[in-house]
């Protein structure tokens, strides 16, 4: 799995002019997800994203995790972050997951954010999004599950 994540004061995601997710401060979490995850993978990285210390305390430090600040998450599915743009100037996106698969990994992920007691909203899965966001900082991460010897820990 690779997620985009921002730090946000807001987020909300729209289809066809209907607002389906909504934040105020939190993460907005642009997720693809591969054809080799699985269960585990989301859960961890669901963990490793909900126990990230990027908000900051009283001292302007980013010691605080989602769960201290009791922001929100706003989880939106992109299988373009699978994209291989290596030859030519078509992405390839055969590292993308079926979209069975990924459907129900970006739901298991959600859920296992809103497990730790994060409030979550999310995208609508293979439709057209608009995604408007308030970027706090701007801070942005990468995480890659692939990269980490302990699956996205």
């Amino acid at each position: 799995m690779r997620a985009v994540i921002q730090r946000v004061k807001e987020a909300t995601v729209t289809v066809e002019g209907d607002t389906v997710g909504r934040i105020g401060r939190g993460l907005l979490v642009l997720l693809g997800v591969g054809h080799d995850d699985t269960s585990d993978v989301a859960r961890s990285l669901a963990e490793k994203t909900a126990g990230l210390r990027i908000f900051e305390d009283a001292d302007g430090k980013t010691n605080l995790s989602l769960l201290d600040v009791d922001g929100a998450a706003l989880v939106v599915s992109q299988f373009t972050l699978y994209a291989d743009t290596r030859k030519g100037r078509r992405p390839s996106f055969t590292d993308a997951a079926d979209p069975r698969l990924a459907d129900g990994l970006v739901e298991t992920f959600r859920q296992a954010i809103e497990a730790f007691g994060v409030p979550t909203a999310a995208g609508r899965f293979g439709a057209h999004m608009e995604v408007s966001l308030v970027n706090d900082g701007p801070f942005t991460l990468v995480l890659d599950s692939r990269s980490s010897p302990e699956g996205g820990r």
